[in-house]
């Protein structure tokens, strides 16, 4: 039961490290915070089923096309909402409510396309499964745990170790100073949000097989990837992948060994503390520092 426990909290973990990346990746690379990335998720889950269900492309396929166009809802978000309302110089509490306005707008679009009903997303590798110590696992599962490990290397790579990401680094420290050096700003913030919603939308696309795919399930999530973000240490990403795992290990083994009816409680219980005593997350995220 043990190791059950312990793979379902490393796949739903890595999820939620997923969506916590997309998070961090925003605000470091933008300054700016986000709150519609569950409802991306979600959206981005329903375009890869369509892809891979009712057009029957091949899973990679699908994936790919489900994350390019997820990029590209992406850099429109930032283009036709985020950047007007920068340019009118508004507080950053009216990106927050309209990221908010945003993802009800999502959930409403994918009702009116997708319908109500949830969908089981089919299995990528068929029917098999893995015999682990006795333990059935879906292949899924592992799937999961590599790319969301995977992805946060590659980020980190990315803003750190190459020109590009230094630039949106900087774009989102000093827009002014990196417009002055020759930074296109408009473009490094489009492409962060580009880069955000291809994010979730591949995190949808994987939690659809282990737990379907409804109009609801991103609201939830994105909420609990946001407490993963901030726990890690928000803006770093590998802080996004430990608060991700922590937040998965306590629902799951506190809702196997206490009750389900508590794990809510316990999760954000933990993100109240750490606020209170590690105000800046496990790893330090940079969100004083603006």
């Amino acid at each position: 039961m043990v190791l059950s426990l312990t793979i379902s909290a490393l796949v739903i973990g890595s999820v939620y490290g997923l969506i916590a990346l997309g998070y961090s990746l925003i605000y470091s690379a933008s300054g700016l915070m986000t709150f519609c990335q569950g409802e991306i998720l979600m959206f981005g889950a329903f375009v890869g089923l369509s892809f891979y269900r009712y057009l029957n492309w091949p899973f990679a396929l699908a994936l790919v096309a489900a994350m390019l166009v997820m990029f590209i809802i992406g850099m429109l978000i930032e283009r036709l909402l985020i950047r007007p309302i920068l340019k009118r110089q508004a507080k950053d509490i009216y990106i927050v409510l309209a990221t908010i306005a945003l993802g009800i707008v999502l959930i409403n679009s994918a009702q009116q396309i997708w319908g109500t009903t949830a969908v089981q997303f089919p299995s990528i590798f068929g029917m098999d499964v893995i015999d682990i110590l006795g333990t059935k696992v879906q292949p899924e599962a592992f799937v999961c745990i590599f790319i969301s490990t995977f992805a946060m290397v590659a980020i980190h790579l990315f803003m750190n170790k190459m020109k590009f990401g230094t630039s949106m680094r900087a774009a989102a420290m000093n827009p002014l100073a990196s417009r002055s050096v020759g930074i296109n700003v408009d473009i490094t913030t489009g492409i962060t949000w580009g880069l955000s919603c291809a994010l979730a939308g591949v995190a949808g696309i994987l939690l659809g097989p282990v737990q379907g795919v409804s109009i609801s399930m991103g609201t939830t999530i994105g909420t609990k990837a946001f407490a993963a973000a901030v726990i890690g240490g928000y803006g770093n990403m590998y802080g996004a992948i430990i608060g991700g795992l922590i937040i998965g290990f306590t629902e799951t083994f506190s809702a196997a060994y206490i009750t389900s009816n508590y794990k809510d409680f316990i999760t954000f219980g933990i993100l109240a503390l750490c606020m209170v005593f590690l105000p800046r997350g496990i790893l330090k995220g940079d969100v004083y520092d603006r």
